[in-house]
Parts: structure tokens; C-alpha cells; sequence
């Protein structure tokens, strides 16, 4: 996706626990029966103790043979973060553009994108034939190198230098957008978090970091 024009800024967001409240895999995996074991592998990739892109194809495993009607059935139930429409409009309101890149899925993303005015987005796509899961997910993967690629990219495709880029994340996979963002946030952070981001949100409204970017 594209959006070139002029911007002030840009603001990367991720989005399972910062965007959004939920864990997207674990919702799909309540469909499966298999919540708990799913949650399990998710924090600990979370907190950088399992390989991204493995625990990714893992958990997405679980979910074989499923309906391809859970994807909406999941979107349903989705919340945005408080604060997270406000962080957006005032975020345009001041000429700057707002971004998300996910570990997790295209087919959940993309609507929700839509519908609150993203500029950008990124994000894994779940394989699906004949209107099931397979179990699998598409090339490429987006992990945490993915996720600073993108960055990258949609500062390009603006002409920003990356000090007028802000990273907004929570979990060990955002920690290389965060790197090279001009600043970066944890939002009710993990521990390795915690560590590498300028600047800590654990408020748990996404609109406080409006004034913690000049807005």
C-alpha cells in the first residue's frame, strides 16, 4: 500500500496488544480448541525466547482445516486500544501519516485498516484453499527484521528521514523498527522492551502519546 505526499511524520504501530487488545493467533486459535497451548507460544516469543517466524508457523499449524469464516468471526471481536482513533486523528489533524506492520495476519488487518484510516499496513497472510486453513502461512514472513523493513520502506515512499519516525510497540518482535525509528515507544512493555525503547507508555491509552510526540 501506498500513500506519498508530504508528512510531517510517521508513526509505526504494532498491532496484537498495542493497536489492538487481543492476540489475533490466540483468537483464532479459541476456534481451534487450542487457546491455552497457543497463548503458551505466544508470550514466549513475545519476550524473545523462541524464534519468531517457527513459533509463527506453529501456532498457525494449530489452526489447519478451519473455516475461513473464523477470520470474520475473530474480526468481530476485536477492540481497538483506547485512545487508538484519537491517536490517529490528530495524528493526520498535523499532516502525519500513522502506519501498522504485523506479525500477525493480512486478512485481519487489512479490514481494520480500512476502517480507521491507516495510511499503511503490513502484515502476514494466512494461506487459504478451497475456504480453508491450511495451516500455513504465505511468503514472505513478517518478522521483526520484516517489521524495520517496512519502516524503512514507508519513510521512503515519503521522504522522511527516519528521525521524523516514531515506533509505537510492545513484544521482542518490534525491537528493530524500534532501532531505527527517531523514537520509540514501549506501550505496556515487555521486559526486553522495556530496556530498548526511549520513551514507556503503561498507561494503556494510546492517545497519551500524543503529547509525548508534540501533539
Amino acid at each position: 500500500m501506498t500513500a506519498s505526499s508530504q508528512a510531517s511524520m510517521l508513526v509505526v504501530v504494532d498491532v496484537d496488544s498495542t493497536l489492538i487488545e487481543q492476540e489475533v493467533i490466540e483468537l483464532l486459535a479459541e476456534f481451534a480448541g487450542k487457546a491455552d497451548e497457543v497463548a503458551s507460544v505466544t508470550e514466549r516469543a513475545m519476550r524473545g525466547e523462541l524464534d519468531f517466524a517457527g513459533s509463527l508457523r506453529a501456532r498457525v499449524a494449530s489452526l489447519a482445516g478451519l473455516d475461513e469464516e473464523i477470520i470474520g468471526l475473530a474480526l468481530e471481536k476485536i477492540k481497538l486500544t483506547k485512545g487508538a482513533e484519537l491517536l490517529i486523528e490528530k495524528i493526520h489533524a498535523s499532516d502525519g501519516k500513522v502506519a501498522a506492520v504485523s506479525g500477525g495476519f493480512i486478512q485481519i488487518l487489512e479490514p481494520l485498516a480500512k476502517k480507521i484510516g491507516l495510511d499503511y499496513y503490513r502484515a502476514n497472510t494466512l494461506e487459504i484453499v478451497n475456504g480453508k486453513l491450511t495451516g500455513d502461512v504465505l511468503p514472505p514472513i513478517i518478522d521483526k527484521p520484516a517489521k524495520a523493513v517496512a519502516l524503512r520502506e514507508w519513510a521512503y515512499d515519503l521522504g522522511l528521514d527516519h528521525a521524523k519516525t516514531i515506533a509505537i510497540g510492545d513484544g521482542a518482535n518490534d525491537l528493530d523498527m524500534m532501532q531505527v525509528a527517531g523514537l520509540s515507544i514501549g506501550f505496556s512493555a515487555k521486559p526486553r522492551v522495556r530496556v530498548a525503547a526511549d520513551i514507556l507508555v503503561d498507561s494503556g491509552d494510546l492517545s497519551d502519546v500524543l503529547a509525548l510526540i508534540g501533539l
